[in-house]
């Protein structure tokens, strides 16, 4: 999380694969696949989960419960790793602070999910697809910040990416879709959380001081004030209702499960697994989040058609191409110098 999605530095990905050919290199790379595979199994499964949990209880109540555990559970860790004074900002703006845990965790909780229960079954589908494109849009906003535009081979790779996005959104019916208004806001909704989450990872780097572990325990529980705060809101206005206690113990397995397994366990693996093969590396395996999705919801009964198979390898397809393009180009520069 101390690391932007897709947009760390060539050199820094080569530098830890020189080192691989030592055994004890070997094995600590072993491990960073190891953590990187599970963190985005378990975030794959995210989705499907979701799917049945949306059915019970609204998106804002259960990203409030969500991340009330999570939080806990970080907040353990970070005592326990850095001691009690590592609340202190330590040159970082809590203010700042603030505002990327509003962004990152309450605007992905609530955006995705409200997108996704939209949408309805299908909406898993299109959720974890649209994770596997965030690499793509760290390009994006990493370019329009430093004023500087990508290469064109990353650009015809972005756009081929958000194509494979098109053909799982619309099921290869891309005419019969633009007829049905629902497409737009859900999944319009679910385009809007996964980008806040890009720039939540992105701003990680203004807390230079702050460790990967700070940075995600702070801004969540700082964040935590606006998701409690927007419930509270959302309730009084009548806008979604107070859950019952049968609703409550109806999404306790739900709970379980994103609270601490894909709320906790999950980020600290991919965060683990980036810091071994580094972010440039750790990237690549955002293609096993919605292959994930997509094996557990036929499973469940949500069977993708033809034309968002073809759809999710394509955005695979175009992760892999453009960071071994990235690669080739780095070399060269290198060679230049």
């Amino acid at each position: 999380m101390n690391e932007p999605i897709g947009i760390s530095s060539v050199t820094a990905g080569r530098a830890g694969a020189a080192t691989v050919g030592h055994p004890s290199a070997q094995s600590a790379y072993g491990k960073g696949v190891l953590f990187c595979v599970a963190a985005t199994v378990l975030m794959g499964i995210m989705f499907p989960v979701m799917t049945d949990a949306l059915t019970h209880v609204d998106p804002f109540t259960f990203t409030s419960l969500r991340y009330l555990i999570a939080g806990v559970a970080f907040l353990a860790l970070l005592v326990v790793k850095e001691g009690k004074g590592a609340w202190r900002p330590n040159g970082g703006s809590l203010a700042l602070a603030w505002l990327l845990g509003s962004v990152g965790f309450c605007g992905f909780g609530s955006f995705v999910f409200l997108g996704q229960q939209l949408a309805g079954p299908q909406g898993a589908l299109t959720a974890s697809i649209m994770m596997a494109t965030q690499p793509m849009m760290g390009l994006l906003l990493n370019s329009l910040v430093r004023k500087s535009m990508p290469p064109v081979v990353t650009l015809l790779f972005i756009l081929m990416s958000f194509i494979g996005v098109s053909l799982v959104v619309t099921k290869g019916d891309i005419v019969s879709a633009l007829h049905e208004p629902q497409h737009y806001s859900a999944n319009g909704l679910i385009l809007v959380g996964a980008l806040c989450w890009v720039i939540y990872t992105f701003s990680a780097s203004h807390f230079k001081n702050w460790s990967a572990l700070k940075y995600t325990t702070v801004t969540l529980w700082l964040g935590l004030t606006t998701i409690l705060g927007l419930n509270a809101l959302l309730f009084a206005l009548h806008v979604v209702a107070v859950p019952s206690g049968g609703q409550l113990w109806a999404i306790a397995p739900h709970l379980l499960y994103m609270g601490p397994i894909a709320g906790f366990v999950a980020i600290l693996f991919l965060n683990m697994g980036n810091r071994i093969l580094t972010p440039l590396n750790g990237v690549l395996f955002m293609d096993v989040l919605p292959v994930t999705t997509f094996v557990l919801s036929s499973l469940t009964g949500v069977v993708p058609a033809r034309a968002q198979i073809a759809g999710a390898c394509t955005t695979g397809l175009a992760l892999i191409f453009n960071n071994l393009y990235l690669r080739r180009r780095a070399r060269k520069l290198n060679a230049a110098r």
